[in-house]
C-alpha cells in the first residue's frame, strides 16, 4: 500500500466516523427531546391522580355527613312538633305565658 492509499483510507475513515458521529448526535438529540415530552405527559396524569385521590378521601367524609345530616332532621322534627305543641297550648290556655314561667295558672 503506497502512502497516498494510507491517507486515503485515514481520510475517507475520518468521513465516516464524522457522519456517524453526527447521525448519533441528532439522535440522542431526538431521544432526549422525546424524553422531556413522556416525562411532561406523565407529570400531568400523575398530578391528576393526586387530585383525583384528593377528592376520594372527601368521598367518605361527605358519607359521614349526610347520615348526620339525616340524624340532625330527625330531630329538627321533633323540635317542630314541639314546638307546634307549645303553639297549641299557648292558643288554648288563658294563663299562658304565666303557666309555662310557673308564676301561677294551669299546667
Amino acid at each position: 500500500m503506497t502512502a497516498d492509499a494510507i491517507q486515503q483510507v485515514w481520510i475517507v475513515s475520518l468521513v465516516i466516523f464524522a457522519v456517524v458521529l453526527v447521525v448519533v448526535a441528532i439522535l440522542l438529540t431526538l431521544i432526549l427531546r422525546t424524553s422531556k415530552q413522556i416525562h411532561a405527559g406523565v407529570s400531568a396524569i400523575w398530578n391528576a391522580g393526586q387530585r383525583v385521590a384528593n377528592n376520594t378521601v372527601h368521598l367518605a367524609l361527605l358519607d359521614r355527613t349526610n347520615h348526620i345530616a339525616g340524624g340532625i332532621l330527625q330531630s329538627a322534627g321533633v323540635v317542630a312538633a314541639a314546638t307546634g305543641a307549645i303553639a297549641d297550648h299557648a292558643a288554648s290556655c288563658p294563663s299562658c305565658p304565666a303557666c309555662v314561667i310557673g308564676t301561677g295558672g294551669r299546667r
